[in-house]
């Protein structure tokens, strides 16, 4: 059986420093926490192996590129065909405005957020992607009419 991963004291200031900004350099990181360059890259290396880290991204503005609405979809799917949920997720992933589904519990299967360039575009998406997947019986909408924050996960010691 595989051990887990232990995070450290250090390990957390480190990814403290990385949600902030992922291209600080490693040097920046280990002046502030009082070790060598190497450390902190061969920390970060590891938590990588362990799937800590899972890989860093610029972040986009979505209204800055055209993307005024965003909404998320709860879908609801009946499985009484032959078809595993597993294909009717795969059909969602194929949807290049869903930036994120999840499995969820309670009256839906999946909730998607999506991005769309406006109403219009939003309803296309609902009406000739989403629903016309055969297994998925309804859709439940709700329009973010603004994002109040985002953020990554808290590195915070216990």
């Amino acid at each position: 059986m595989a051990s887990k991963f232990q995070i450290d004291s250090l390990d957390k200031k480190i990814l403290s420093f990385l949600v902030k900004d992922a291209r600080i350099p490693f040097l920046e990181i280990a002046r502030d926490c009082g070790v060598s360059g190497a450390a902190i890259h061969q920390r970060i290396q590891k938590m990588k192996d362990a799937g800590v880290i899972t890989g860093s991204q610029f972040n986009i503005s979505p209204k800055n590129v055209g993307y005024y609405t965003c909404a998320f979809i709860g879908l609801q799917v009946n499985l009484t065909s032959t078809r595993t949920h597993q294909e009717v997720f795969n059909k969602i992933m194929k949807i290049p405005e869903i930036v994120e589904c999840h499995h969820v519990t309670g009256n839906n299967s999946l909730l998607a957020k999506v991005y769309c360039n406006n109403n219009e575009h939003l309803k296309r998406i609902i009406v000739e992607n989403i629903q016309s997947i055969i297994e998925i019986t309804s859709t439940e909408t709700i329009i973010s009419l603004e994002e109040g924050f985002m953020r990554q996960l808290p590195i915070v010691e216990k």
